[in-house]
């Protein structure tokens, strides 16, 4: 049986809409198709669509939470290993604090320093400690100008002293001349350095704050 379309527009066009007793199969079925497609299209955009944004969400979200409890786990299997490398690097800290000499007892260390030239046989023309120490975030340094006299063995033996003191002694900007019968003159800047106490430390910080504030 052919099929003849120009009846069936001609068919659509006579339907009145707003009789559907008075339809036609052709306008039945089509309106009947609508419905069928339409209402599950409809449900897809108002419901459906919205549930698979929040699964599509809620996977992301496992996969972020599994990534933060691996890295966790990770912290969690080392944690004693960094709890026994924070315990030796306070051990170190502690042992290279216990060399900084703290205010009281800069004056000892300045005599053990010039003792340590005077017992090598040098003479001292200058042992001059700077009005005024420079003061670091926990330390302050004391530069000391110092000039001594004697030979060259003997300011050797005077520098490998002081390296050995208990406390922490640097000679900076050494500075040789050499004068008659082998005696020479020797310029150096030692500097010694001493830890903040907790008052000294509260005032640094408060003075840092200040400067940072303006």
């Amino acid at each position: 049986m052919a099929f003849n379309f120009n009846a069936l527009v001609d068919e659509f066009r006579r339907t009145n809409w707003q009789e559907p007793g008075t339809w036609h199969v052709a306008p039945k079925l089509l309106v009947l198709l609508a419905i069928v497609v339409g209402i599950p299209v409809a449900a897809f955009f108002a419901d459906t669509q919205s549930q698979i944004e929040e699964l599509e969400n809620g996977r992301n979200q496992e996969t972020k939470l599994k990534e933060e409890y691996l890295g966790k786990k990770k912290q969690a299997i080392n944690l004693d290993l960094h709890r026994q490398q924070l315990r030796e690097i306070d051990t170190q800290f502690g042992a290279l604090l216990r060399q900084l000499p703290n205010r009281s007892q800069m004056d000892a260390l300045l005599v053990d320093i010039n003792q340590a030239g005077l017992g090598r046989g040098l003479q001292f023309e200058l042992f001059k400690p700077a009005p005024s120490e420079t003061v670091r975030e926990f330390y302050a340094e004391l530069p000391i100008q110092v000039k001594v006299v004697g030979n060259y063995h003997d300011m050797g033996a005077f520098a490998s002293d002081v390296g050995q003191l208990s406390r922490i002694v640097t000679l900076n900007d050494v500075s040789i001349q050499a004068g008659k019968d082998g005696i020479l003159t020797m310029d150096v800047v030692a500097r010694t350095f001493r830890y903040l106490d907790e008052e000294e430390v509260a005032a640094q910080r408060k003075a840092q704050a200040g400067r940072k504030g303006r």
